[in-house]
């Protein structure tokens, strides 16, 4: 199982960091209108080469926003709505509500 902060260990530092990039609050903003996607299935609009995709999503994997489960030989990302939630109540949904008025 790829490493993922338990939700204690969230850090705001590292949230703030990893929804920084524009690729990778655009993933998250893609999550947060599905119940988890794969990984390809995230990222098929998105123009960047697949190794630069795989690393925003080990980003926001390690930073306790997203979430990866192993499904057969597929990898499913969702966001850790409730963990941010929990640890961060509104950060989430101010972020992303800021991103979509852009």
């Amino acid at each position: 199982m790829p490493f993922q902060p338990a939700t204690a260990d969230i850090t705001l530092v590292a949230v703030m960091h990893a929804l920084s990039d524009p690729a990778r609050l655009e993933i998250a903003s893609r999550l947060a209108d599905s119940d988890g996607e794969n990984c390809s299935g995230i990222g098929e609009d998105i123009d960047l080469h697949k190794s630069t995709l795989s690393h925003h999503y080990r980003v926001l994997r390690e930073a306790g926003v997203t979430a990866t489960t192993i499904e057969g030989r597929t990898r499913v990302v969702r966001l850790r709505r409730d963990d941010l939630e929990a640890r961060f109540p509104g950060l989430l949904d101010a972020v992303l509500n800021a991103y979509g008025d852009r």
